[in-house]
């Protein structure tokens, strides 16, 4: 029974499948890089950075220290960019930390880690789909367009009608400040979030069609993207006054720097989804490592650059709440910028969905030619190179959460599964290193002792950092994935054929 679920994938059988692949080569490294770069930059940088310096009434800000916040989530994603990038150099084959742990550790391993990054994405999916409806709301009121109560909210949340026209969700909170003011206002429970759902299924056919026009789109949508970061800088760094809102620079200390790192964390999450595309990449071995570790430093120096202007140009207490970036500007008399940028973001925020969405599709599509899933997982569509029904079922699955629930701790669920499934590839790194020294390594992460080292025990304290909650509902999720494994998975396994035993 232990020689069956600790039962590995040889790197020779990795390089085979591979070559055999039915997925379509087309991206390019330019591509992957953009990729990454839509992955990184969205709602960390125009959501998060508030609340991470000004705090919430559940965790203490890191005030202008945020930039050393950045710094620690930084380093921490950087080495395991080096692992992540030493692996694709060997394994070019989808499936990212899932099937690195297949070659290291054994087949149970693989299918917690596996089991691990569907909660990753699934979860970071339905918090960006929500997360972009809230600005799309947003927008649509600033140009006089109210959607109604019942398409607006999840299933089951009150709506209370405001004067204007708008709504907005009774949230216990706000039930004890304003109960009377709000009895007498007319309410109406939603049916929907119809943006969140619809947003979904647009990202969802995209994919269906093709890597390449998915990556094209990407792409436009990044440089967008990256115009509106700059713009940010261009009309903040005037009004950027340190000597005034940079005192005190760390308010709360170590505990707030740390707590803000675990909170802008979830602005990294998905650049490991780029290694999901091994099989779609013309050169993976050279193109993958370049792209994620390119991707990351980009997109750490603008977090730092952003976090710094930011918090040195208004008062904390302007940044808490959901869109920190075009309050600071309106704050500093900046309307028309504040409101340019909002509109970006609506447009652009999707690219995350879209990258974090290919990530999970590419694990299912990994899992399922293993056998631990359905087969039907891994079909290939034959016109359009994709994989079909898992692009189908993965975009269901997303659209009918987002549009019906609301996920207030998805950001720490998302972080949690991360950091565990980078914990995993350092780990995985080294244990290669010493047994399998004379496979063919394209890549190798310098120092890979130290980088590998750094790596656990930056994300084992990132992980520590995380509220108790969050580890019970990740055990949870852990061992409901093992009940599958031993009752379907360990039978179905393709490595149960002798011949393809290490």
């Amino acid at each position: 029974m232990t020689n069956s679920f600790l039962r590995k994938k040889s790197l020779e059988l990795l390089q085979r499948e591979s070559e055999e692949s039915s997925l379509k080569r087309s991206l390019g490294v330019f591509d992957l890089t953009m990729l990454g770069i839509g992955a990184i930059i969205g709602t960390g940088i125009f959501v998060l950075t508030g609340e991470a310096a000004a705090g919430t009434e559940h965790a203490l800000g890191a005030g202008p220290a945020l930039t050393v916040s950045f710094v620690i989530t930084g380093l921490a994603c950087l080495f395991a960019a080096l692992c992540y990038a030493e692996f694709a150099s060997m394994i070019p084959i989808s499936g990212s930390a899932y099937t690195y742990s297949y070659s290291s550790f054994g087949e149970i391993f693989a299918w917690i880690i596996g089991w691990d990054l569907i909660l990753e994405y699934a979860v970071g999916n339905v918090a960006v789909a929500i997360g972009w409806s809230g600005y799309f709301k947003n927008l649509l009121d600033g140009f006089g367009l109210h959607l109604p109560g019942y398409l607006s909210a999840a299933t089951g949340t009150d709506m209370v009608q405001l004067p204007s026209g708008m709504w907005t969700a009774i949230t216990p909170a706000v039930q004890e400040t304003y109960a009377d003011t709000f009895a007498t206002l007319p309410t109406e429970t939603a049916l929907i979030n119809l943006p969140a759902f619809l947003i979904t299924v647009v990202i969802s056919a995209l994919l269906y069609i093709g890597i390449q026009e998915s990556a094209r789109v990407n792409a436009v949508l990044v440089l967008i993207k990256l115009a509106l970061v700059s713009l940010f800088l261009f009309y903040g760094i005037p009004h950027f006054a340190p000597e005034t809102y940079w005192e005190p620079f760390a308010p709360n200390g170590w505990q707030g720097i740390m707590t803000g790192a675990a909170l802008v964390f979830f602005a990294y999450v998905g650049f490991d989804a780029v290694s999901t595309t091994s099989e779609e990449a013309k050169n993976p071995q050279r193109d993958l490592p370049l792209a994620m570790i390119g991707a990351l430093i980009i997109c750490t120096l603008l977090y730092i650059a952003v976090a710094a202007v930011l918090t040195g140009m208004v008062p904390l207490g302007i940044l808490a709440n959901e869109k920190p970036v075009a309050e600071a500007l309106i704050a500093v008399g900046e309307d028309r910028v504040a409101l340019l940028i909002a509109m970006g973001v609506t447009l652009t925020m999707p690219t995350v969905l879209l990258v974090m969405q290919l990530g999970q599709i590419r694990i299912l599509y990994a899992m399922s030619r293993d056998g631990l899933l359905s087969p039907r997982l891994s079909e290939v569509h034959h016109r359009f190179l994709t994989p079909s029904f898992a692009t189908v079922i993965v975009g269901l699955f997303v659209a009918i959460l987002a549009g019906t629930i609301d996920i207030s701790v998805a950001a720490e669920l998302t972080n949690i599964g991360t950091l565990f499934a980078f914990v995993l590839v350092a780990i995985g790194i080294w244990i290669l290193r010493v047994r399998r020294p004379d496979a063919t390594r394209k890549f190798r992460a310098p120092a890979y002792r130290v980088v590998c080292s750094l790596c656990i025990l930056i994300c084992l304290g990132l992980m520590v950092a995380l509220p108790l909650v969050t580890w019970i509902r990740f055990l949870m999720w852990m061992g409901l994935g093992l009940l599958v494994y031993f009752m379907y998975g360990i039978r179905k396994s393709k490595l149960n054929r002798p011949e393809d035993l290490v």
